[in-house]
Parts: structure tokens; C-alpha cells; sequence
């Protein structure tokens, strides 16, 4: 028989805990617009990877803003290496809001609360325990793996990955495939039913900027070219159009999975198939998909004017939207047609949509490394609805997986605490990740 695949010391498992905790505590918040300072969270993760053998490399593109990358070499040196990224900023928080205080870090009743407990200072903290775990074991990978805990992800990206893609390239030499935030993380859709849905593509950014002008004049007096009237249009316009069903190949994956679970008799490649009908059926669970079976676009901001009795010459507002892998003609022909020809718009930031393979051996190896420690548990491929660094690492060819494993209690909503209040992670759930993420890395 041969022998069971060794896990990580029970030091890792204290390590990660202690590691998120003292994470959380470095106040890393970034208010966009350069408003943050990762370094001295930077400098705790080096520390730490140098206390493990590795030599990391700190990188500024911005005083402050700092990035760390450091590589584990493989034992085959012609195989293809391993991304494994993390960001070290986190959103704001607003203290009088929570339980506790969201940089307080505190382990309380088997849990660690923050802002970053899940996004993703957790992940960060299973990486670097992993990491010194295998030091002190003298295990290396198969192949080499290049570790990035990067700044900026919250924002722009502009001071964090897309620099390192930018300017050092040379750090991912090799790197073919990466894993990352938001996926594999345990999902209750009803009682007795727990889903691992695994990241194999992300929606694009297309954040826009509209500004609608006119004739600027009295508020008292008639004006059939007022800017704010014809900005309020097209946006109504953009909040009630209803877009098109597009499934790409993840999704489909993901509707294909999730009807075989439910015992729903559906193919969901016939040209009739109805993709509304099934997530009706699909009742809680089909909030895993339904947000990556459309284009989306949502207005989110408005500027005009500067006193009520005038009217102003311009108007702006601003709108979120999310484009699907080849559907991204389709969204800039849409917003041509909902904004008119009174309002002008532009993309103020965007990102490409990315799609990874469900068919691969990579996928394969992250679903067995999760279904090895939760028998019973359903992996799911699934399309994230918003964005990762990964983004930025596609462009060096890297084709990315969310995958921060963890296994939450069915009460802990997780997709509420990204960004939410009372943000937090059960110590269990840590340990299941680092013996997961251990188990993986070990095997790719």
C-alpha cells in the first residue's frame, strides 16, 4: 500500500492562526487613490518566508505600496511553475459598526475576527504556514512555485500586480497556471448539502465614466437640454435593461454540475435550453451562477451641479459593469444604444474577462485535494463575478483558479463578510485550508 501523503506539523496549524490574527492587526486599508501602505505588512510576510529558507524580493512601484515575491524551487527543473498569489490590502472598515474592532485581530470562541479575515489575509497566512512547514520538514515541490503577496488589489491593481506584471516579469518566469482568492470554499445550499465551488474564470471589469452635456441656465426657466435630465435617461436606461443570456464554457460546466446534484434532467447544451427555468429550480444554489450567466452593468455614482437654482452645463455618473469571456463587443454596442447620443461614455478602468479550463489536470488536483479532506462534499466549477489579481498575471500567460480553501460552518454567510461587517474566520476552517492548499501543492 502506498503511503499516505504527509500533511503539515501541527506548528503550521498554530501558525496560521497566529499569522492571521497578527495580519489583521497591520492596518492595511486602501481607500483607492493611493491612499494605503502595505509595507509594513510586506515586511512581516518577508520576515517570515526568509524564517523558512526563501529569499523575497520587497517591491515598490510607489513608496510604500510594496509587493513580495519570492520562489521555492522545484526538484524537476524542466516542469512548469506554480503561481500562488495573495494581497496584503484590505477595504475599509468602519469601527463603531462591528462586534469587534475590525483591526483588533482577536481569536475569540474559535474565531478570528477582522477586516481581511477572509479577503484574504487568511489565504496569505495558509501560504506562508505551509510554506515554513515544508522547511522544517525539507520537503520541495515538483515544481517550482513562485509565491506574490502583492498590494493594490482593492483598488486599481496599478501599484500592486499590474507593476509586477509590468516591470518584473522575469519573477514568474515559467509560470503557467496560479491559484488564488475565492474559490473552494465550503457552500450550503440547503441542510445536508455542501458544495466547493473552485474559481475557473472571472467576469471583466468595465467600470465607466458617462458625462452628459447641455445648455447650463436658470433652474426657473424651461430647457429642453439639461445635462442632469439626459444623464438621469441614460442611466434609467442602463439599470433597467435586461441583458442577454451568454453561458461560456465554466458556467456551463457549472449548470451541468449543479443539475446532476439535484437530480434535474437537463442539457444544458440543447439550443432550447431555458437557463432561467433551471435556476429556478436550483432554489439557493443558484446564486453560485446566476450573477455569470449575463452581462451586467449598474450605475453606482452621480455628479452634477452646484446649487439648486442653476442648472448645470454637465452631468457624470458612473457605472460598474462586468463583461463576460466573448461577450465583450456585445456590452460596448449596448452602452452605444442605452446612452444615446446625448451622453458620452468611456471606460475609466478595464479589466479583461478570463475563463480556465474545468477539463484540466490542475482542476483535477485541486478538486481531489478537497474532496480528500470533505468526502462528502460537491466540487463545482464556477465564474467569479468580479475580479483577482489574476487579471493582471493572464497577461504573462498564467491561467488562474480561485482557490482558498476553507470549511465554514452552514450559519456563516460567506459571501456576506467580503467587505461586510464583522468580518471573521473560524480557526477550524484555517486548519482545513492549510491541510487542503498543503495537499495540493504537494501533488502539483
Amino acid at each position: 500500500m502506498a503511503e499516505e501523503q504527509r500533511g503539515p506539523d501541527t506548528t503550521a496549524l498554530d501558525e496560521v492562526v497566529t499569522f492571521t490574527s497578527e495580519l489583521i492587526r497591520i492596518d492595511t486599508t486602501n481607500r483607492g487613490g493611493g491612499d494605503c501602505r502595505e509595507r509594513p505588512a510586506a515586511e512581516y510576510v518577508a520576515e517570515r518566508l526568509a524564517g523558512a529558507g526563501l529569499e523575497p524580493t520587497l517591491l515598490e512601484r510607489t513608496p510604500g505600496r510594496t509587493s513580495v515575491v519570492a520562489r521555492i524551487p522545484g526538484t524537476d527543473p524542466t516542469a512548469d511553475a506554480l503561481l500562488v498569489h495573495g494581497h496584503l490590502d484590505v477595504v475599509p472598515a468602519e469601527a463603531a459598526d462591528w462586534t469587534v474592532h475590525p483591526f483588533s485581530g482577536e481569536v475569540r470562541d474559535g474565531v478570528v475576527w477582522g477586516r481581511g479575515a477572509v479577503d484574504m489575509k487568511n489565504m496569505d497566512a495558509m501560504v506562508l504556514s505551509v510554506v515554513r512547514s515544508w522547511a522544517r520538514e525539507g520537503f520541495r515541490p515538483r515544481r517550482d512555485i513562485v509565491l506574490a503577496y502583492t498590494a493594490d488589489e482593492e483598488a486599481s491593481a496599478e501599484d500592486g500586480s499590474d507593476f509586477l506584471a509590468d516591470r518584473h516579469r522575469d519573477l514568474f518566469e515559467g509560470c503557467t497556471e496560479g491559484i488564488s482568492e475565492s474559490g473552494a470554499y465550503s457552500f450550503h445550499p440547503e441542510p445536508g448539502l455542501t458544495i466547493y465551488p473552485i474559481a475557473a474564470g472571472e467576469r471583466g471589469t468595465a467600470w465607466l465614466k458617462l458625462t452628459a452635456r447641455g445648455r447650463a441656465g436658470h433652474g426657473s426657466k424651461v430647457n429642453t437640454a439639461n445635462a442632469v435630465t439626459r444623464l438621469a435617461e441614460a442611466i434609467t436606461r442602463i439599470g433597467a435593461h435586461q441583458w442577454p443570456v451568454r453561458l461560456t464554457p465554466t458556467v456551463r460546466a457549472a449548470l451541468a454540475g449543479l443539475a446532476a446534484l439535484y437530480g434535474i434532467d437537463t442539457d444544458v447544451d440543447a439550443p432550447d435550453f431555458d437557463t432561467d427555468l433551471l435556476l429556478d429550480k436550483l432554489g439557493p444554489a443558484a446564486a453560485l451562477v446566476e450573477a455569470t450567466v449575463r452581462n451586467s452593468a449598474n450605475p453606482t455614482m452621480l455628479e452634477a451641479g452646484y446649487k439648486v437654482n442653476v442648472i448645470p452645463g454637465q452631468a457624470v455618473a458612473y457605472v460598474d459593469g462586468r463583461m463576460l469571456p466573448g461577450a465583450e463587443e456585445e456590452f460596448v454596442e449596448t452602452m452605444d444604444r442605452l446612452t444615446g447620443p446625448d451622453v458620452a461614455w468611456e471606460f475609466h478602468h478595464r479589466e479583461v474577462p478570463l475563463q480556465a479550463p474545468v477539463d484540466s489536470p490542475t482542476f483535477a488536483k485541486l478538486r481531489a485535494a478537497v474532496e480528500h479532506f470533505d468526502p462528502a462534499g460537491h466540487v463545482i466549477p464556477f465564474s467569479m463575478t468580479g475580479g483577482t489579481d489574476a487579471k493582471q498575471f493572464s497577461r504573462l500567460g498564467i491561467t488562474g483558479y480561485g482557490f482558498t480553501p476553507l470549511k465554514l460552518p452552514p450559519t456563516l454567510d460567506y459571501g456576506a463578510l467580503f467587505h461586510g461587517v464583522d468580518e471573521r474566520v473560524p480557526v477550524d476552517a484555517l486548519h482545513f485550508g492549510v491541510r487542503v492548499l498543503d495537499r495540493y501543492l504537494r501533488s502539483a
